[in-house]
């Protein structure tokens, strides 16, 4: 059986990548995989990178729109539905806004989508700050939103670097089955854990990054950060304490952690960001250097490649606003068996939701999850 997606906020093609790549063959030996249909986003240098990777033979299928102005009831039918509606407002850096800001509601175009074409499946993402924005309100609604067009739904907080991605990056993913299929989607099982989390190193150095490889432009440093670097050992960042007294921050306030933090070689990452300016760029463990957008894509898991189009920094901000595409063949695989018929291994969500329509209350119940994170990991 094979489902055509269509996908809002595509962004350069995470979700899209990650659904590509899963693929299951049931009982009977019918292949089940996703083929991209249509996808949206505003961002033009985005939409270029999807089209360039995702869809080349067909690139009037990636739609450069303002959702505001997107014609949705003339987009073509599809079987699954993916969105990573704009996090900017429920990022628990900033000011958290919620519905209160310009991108908070336009997770109502996806509910459009819904509404209008009604798709077997869909997958919704966004940042584990959406739990809490608006004191708890927001998810709430958005949950809500989503049950009532006729759908079961499980949210769930992924930790990717529970699925093999090496990188401490946190979503909350939303699984949506059409009530009338009468199947039931489970949280997969994760893959790794403490003892065999996926490092820096190992994404860095399993093997060389061909010489030929797009996006693997260095930084060029100030000698002062240079020098800054050498002094900072793996793992720390610009606040360490053995750090020479002439090249420290005079930063007064709050001192965010990422500020010139190393990655650590024997551990995932920290999570990778799409915005920030000077000390933000991430920095390699043994070389006194930022990263190159390559690098940072390897511990994002895009292959070598994946080629991001754009100037360096709007590189740089497509690959840390992506969702890691090997945690979400995990996901999207899982999807697939569910309906394929093929049992999987699976644990709780970390919250059930229901929906009475009869008294029209919602419940939103947290479910004891077991909290299995080292503590270098929590974020």
């Amino acid at each position: 059986m094979i489902f055509n997606k269509g996908e809002l906020f595509c962004g350069p093609g995470g979700l899209s990548l990650g659904a590509k790549l899963a693929e299951v063959i049931s009982p009977s030996g019918e292949v089940f995989k996703v083929e991209h249909r249509w996808a949206n986003d505003y961002d033009s240098f985005a939409c270029q990178t999807f089209r360039h990777n995702i869809c080349p033979d067909d690139p009037d299928s990636v739609i450069e729109e303002d959702i505001r102005k997107l014609d949705i009831e003339s987009l073509p039918r599809i079987d699954a539905f993916s969105f990573g509606f704009p996090c900017n407002d429920y990022s628990s850096v900033g000011e958290k806004k919620g519905f209160n800001g310009d991108f908070g509601p336009l997770y109502s175009y996806g509910v459009k989508v819904l509404n209008i074409h009604q798709p077997l499946w869909f997958m919704a993402e966004n940042v584990g700050g959406l739990e809490s924005a608006n004191e708890g309100e927001a998810f709430v609604k958005i949950l809500s939103d989503l049950e009532q067009e006729g759908y079961n739904i499980t949210p769930h907080l992924y930790k990717f670097h529970e699925y093999g991605v090496p990188q401490a990056r946190q979503r909350i993913i939303i699984v949506g089955i059409r009530k009338d299929l009468e199947l039931s989607f489970r949280v997969p099982e994760p893959t790794h854990n403490s003892n065999n989390y996926r490092t820096a190193r190992q994404a860095l150095e399993e093997r060389p990054i061909p010489h030929d490889a797009p996006n693997q432009e260095y930084t060029n440093h100030q000698a002062k950060v240079i020098e800054m670097l050498r002094h900072i050992p793996p793992g720390e960042n610009a606040w360490y304490d053995g750090l020479p007294q002439h090249l420290r921050l005079n930063v007064k306030g709050t001192k965010i952690s990422q500020i010139y933090k190393r990655l650590h070689p024997d551990k995932p990452s920290y999570t990778v960001t799409g915005s920030g300016g000077g000390g933000t760029h991430m920095y390699h463990y043994d070389i006194p250097r930022a990263l190159t957008n390559r690098e940072r894509a390897r511990l994002q898991t895009f292959p070598d490649n994946y080629k991001f189009l754009g100037g360096k920094e709007a590189v740089r901000k497509q690959i840390g606003m992506a969702v890691p595409p090997q945690g979400v063949k995990v996901i999207v695989e899982a999807i697939l068996k569910t309906f394929a018929g093929v049992p999987y291994n699976f644990v709780e969500a970390k919250w059930t939701f229901n929906y009475d329509p009869e008294l029209d209350e919602t419940n939103l119940i947290k479910n004891k999850v077991k909290e299995n994170t080292p503590e270098y990991l929590t974020l």
